[in-house]
């Protein structure tokens, strides 16, 4: 019988705010309480199934107070679970959907999240809450409880997309890694803004991005932190998480990972634009692939495993340190993506040889147009290993080569006829044939 009350009521609540610009749902106490012992934070989740460990670290910081789950879509799913489930006792759970835009400027939603201990953001579309929240008075909410209050606030998905104080936010297809790798300046390139919506705390040059290698978003990434640097001439960074995957933040800037590594391939990657001068791509134009090359060090990434214990951890405070993790140099020529294992995580040193970029290198392929065999030759001694890429009319990789050995024999017979180009990279410069398959 308490159970079916319970649910009547939950029942009742949801009815009785339908008609409004919003729904609510609360579990616990609706008497507002004002501990004094939540600490503020982040907890950036990378979507799909949630994870519990992650999640107790973040409802232990609301210090026994009121959580508050904002979301544009779904229904209350997160109440029980953060209010019985995970073991942590807060004082109360509310759901608070945002059926529209108004419902920014209500007075109860408003109240509600600034009298929260612990705010999360449900997963849905980032674009809703760009477009409901941006310049409203959840704006300047949350803002408060990120600055002033200082409590910890969470986002899973499209929540975690919009807690980098750069973000990403399309208002219609979202962008692919092979999108933004062949055009920077792809339409679906849209609402890519900096520094004009949250402001969240050791996050004021950082992007993120979610469903990371499920989705194959690391190309994505690269090409957003491509556009922020082409477009401000400043170094930016990126925090990524695969699903399962979620980093805590704490006050001095030290994040955890929480996974379940090694019995998954459960990573978060932390990346940062190489320090030399310029920090711009050498070709970013519309219409065109981007090359961002630096030296093959365009990009430094620190790749680290998430366990349960949150045991490995990033400096954001420096990001120069970490623990468990390895480094990686991520670098694009003509579109193609490069990513390798780097010693460590320093800046490519300012080379005072000449320009990779002004002299070209000499590749010879044929016979041209081919049909079963293509034979690709690098003339001239190499200075290191080189990379060679094949690739089809849409961009598409078809074949690659990273090494010393200066001819190749690839089989070509099973692909189909049209159009391909190969790009060759090394020290010594970078070319780009046209290759005919019939």
């Amino acid at each position: 019988m308490r159970y079916s009350c319970a649910l009547l009521l939950l029942l009742r609540l949801a009815v009785e705010a339908a008609g409004q610009s919003y729904t609510k749902w609360v579990v616990g106490d609706t008497t507002d309480v004002s501990p004094n012992g939540y600490v503020g934070g982040l907890l950036l989740a990378g979507g799909g199934t949630d994870n519990d460990d992650a999640m107790r670290w973040m409802l232990q910081r609301a210090g026994g107070g009121d959580v508050v789950v904002l979301r544009a879509s779904g229904t209350n799913g997160y109440n029980n679970y953060f209010f019985v489930q995970l073991g942590v006792a807060v004082n109360s759970v509310e759901t608070i959907r945002l059926n529209n835009a108004q419902a920014a400027y209500d007075p109860y939603v408003v109240r509600q999240i600034r009298n929260a201990e612990l705010v999360f953001i449900a997963g849905g579309d980032q674009y809703v809450y760009y477009q409901y929240w941006k310049g409203t008075p959840v704006e300047a909410a949350l803002n408060y409880l990120l600055s002033e209050k200082k409590v910890t606030v969470g986002g899973t998905s499209a929540g975690m997309a919009i807690l980098g104080q750069a973000y990403y936010a399309p208002s219609g297809s979202s962008l692919t890694s092979a999108q933004g790798l062949a055009n920077p300046f792809h339409p679906n390139f849209n609402v890519l803004g900096w520094a004009d919506f949250l402001k969240t705390p050791f996050m004021t040059h950082c992007i993120t991005d979610t469903h990371y290698d499920q989705r194959e978003r690391s190309g994505r990434h690269f090409a957003f932190l491509a556009r922020l640097t082409h477009a401000y001439s400043e170094r930016f960074f990126g925090i990524a998480c695969n699903e399962y995957v979620a980093v805590g933040i704490d006050t001095a800037g030290q994040a955890v990972v929480f996974g379940d590594y090694p019995n998954y391939s459960d990573y978060a990657y932390f990346l940062k634009s190489n320090c030399q001068q310029p920090h711009e791509p050498e070709l970013i134009q519309p219409n065109e692939p981007l090359t961002w090359n630096r030296q093959q060090a365009a990009v430094i990434v620190y790749a680290v495993p998430g366990t349960k214990a949150g045991a490995n951890t990033f400096n954001l405070k420096t990001w120069e340190s970490g623990t468990g993790g390895q480094w990686q140099h991520w670098y694009a020529v003509q579109g193609v993506l490069v990513q390798k294992a780097a010693p460590n995580g320093a800046c490519s040193p300012v080379s005072s040889e000449r320009s990779v970029w002004s002299t070209p290198l000499h590749v010879r392929v044929y016979p041209n147009p081919a049909s079963e065999r293509l034979l690709v030759e690098v003339e001239g001694a190499l200075e290191a290993p080189m990379s060679l890429w094949l690739y089809d009319a849409l961009g598409r990789l078809v074949w690659q080569y990273y090494g010393e050995a200066t001819e190749h024999v690839v089989a070509v017979g099973h692909w189909p006829a049209g159009h391909y180009v190969l790009a060759a990279q090394s020290p010594q410069g970078v070319s780009k044939v046209s290759v005919l398959l019939r």
